[in-house]
This record gives C-alpha cells, structure tokens and sequence, in this order.
C-alpha cells in the first residue's frame, strides 16, 4: 500500500478508471458477439439494423484509448465486408486473359563524339 498522499489519491483513481474501461471493453465485447451471431444464423436484416450499434461501441472504444484506431478501423471494415458477403450471392470468378504486350526491340543506339 502507498504511503504518499498522491499515490493513495492516484491509485483510487485508477480503481475507478479500470472499471470504467473494463464495462466499455465488455459492452463492446458482447456487442460483437451479437452481430456474429446474426451473421452466422444468416440474419442479415438484424445484423445490418445492429451494425450502427457495434461501430458506435467501436468508436467508443477508441475515444477512450482501449483500443488503437487503425484496430478499430480495421474491425468496422471486417465486419462490413461480412455483411456484404453474406448480401451478395458470390459470383464466380472470370479468368482473366493476361495481354500479350509486344516486346521492343532493344537494339543500342550509339551516338558519335564530335572530335
């Protein structure tokens, strides 16, 4: 246990802060969990109603520092992308023929000095 007044102060206030954090981790945590249910159950009207929810978790997340931006960037555009797939009936690919491009000839060309 601290002795010092500011370090009795400071670890109360990290107390506080730890369990600040860990709701929002687990709010965020449980919505997530949510949308991967709709999506797995192949309900995609929910889980499109529900995905503005998930990224405002997201976004809250990230305000606070528990989460690194570009890792909340990524998780939205993973989970739009799921939505998307599971919209859309996947199409076969086309082969795509590579183009012959005509090859110059590579022949030197010398110029002569003036003397």
């Amino acid at each position: 246990m601290p002795i010092i007044k500011s370090a009795i102060k400071r670890m109360r206030q990290t107390a506080r802060k730890t369990k600040r954090n860990q709701i929002t981790k687990r709010l965020l945590k449980e919505a997530s969990k949510k949308f991967m249910s709709f999506v797995e159950a192949g309900k995609i009207a929910e889980a499109t109603k529900f995905f503005p929810t998930l990224q405002k978790k997201i976004d809250l997340a990230v305000k606070k520092n528990l989460m690194h931006a570009n890792k909340g960037a990524r998780q939205k555009s993973r989970y739009s992308k799921m939505l998307k797939a599971d919209q859309k009936p996947a199409a076969p690919r086309k082969a795509v023929a590579k183009k012959e491009t005509a090859k110059k000839s590579t022949t030197k060309k010398t110029t002569k000095k003036a003397e």
